[in-house]
């Protein structure tokens, strides 16, 4: 594969020392001097590839967006079925590595955000409606093969990621009743007693 240039390195640099900033500080409290500090660049520099600061925060959420698909290309590729791929999504968001840990804290200051940002809410619906998608295709894979409950799979998909998104801020905000492991437990046991098919009884006659 040929060589990224180096424009192209600079700004996926300046992109991940803007989401480590705001993730650390908060999209409220994001600074153009931070970001060129932490990328070892000048503030000019910045300013090069992002007219202004909303350019670069919108650019970031997109960029932790895709990195976070990347990382998880392996699953969404993968030829297991559809049950073992969304037990697999469920580990792969568990608050539990640096990296995720993260990306949820940047996730979190663009729904924070989104409601007061037409800009924002744009992107959200956009990033998020294409990641919803993404697991409805799974769902819906695992319903033609028999795996999965009947039954609309946006909806269902729909209730795994509300279930992931919502338990996974339990967990970033420190809860001591919720951890990144009952977390986790609770997700797999909503995709093995609920999206999982379940067994048809033998009617005896």
């Amino acid at each position: 594969m040929p060589r990224p240039s180096v424009e192209a390195e600079r700004r996926a640099q300046i992109l991940r020392a803007t989401c480590q900033v705001i993730a650390e500080s908060g999209l409220r409290n994001l600074r153009i001097s931070d970001v060129a500090r932490l990328a070892g660049v000048s503030g000019g520099t910045v300013h090069y590839y992002f007219d202004t600061k909303q350019d670069l925060a919108q650019a970031a959420f997109e960029d932790c967006y895709e990195r976070s698909l990347e990382r998880r290309r392996w699953l969404l590729d993968s030829r297991a079925d559809s049950l073992t791929r969304l037990r697999q999504i469920v580990d792969s968001y568990v608050p539990g590595t640096p990296e995720t840990i993260e990306a949820w804290k940047v996730w979190v200051e663009l729904w924070a955000e989104s409601p007061r940002s037409p800009r924002l809410r744009e992107l959200n619906e956009r990033l998020y409606g294409d990641w919803r998608r993404i697991v409805a295709a799974v769902v819906r894979d695992g319903q033609s093969r028999g795996q999965l409950a009947d039954g609309d799979p946006f909806v269902l998909a729909n209730m795994l990621v509300g279930m992931i998104d919502g338990l996974a801020v339990q967990v970033l905000a420190g809860s001591h009743s919720l951890t990144a492991g009952r977390m986790r437990a609770t997700c797999l046991a909503f995709v093995d007693t609920v999206l999982a098919r379940r067994p048809s009884a033998n009617v005896v006659e």
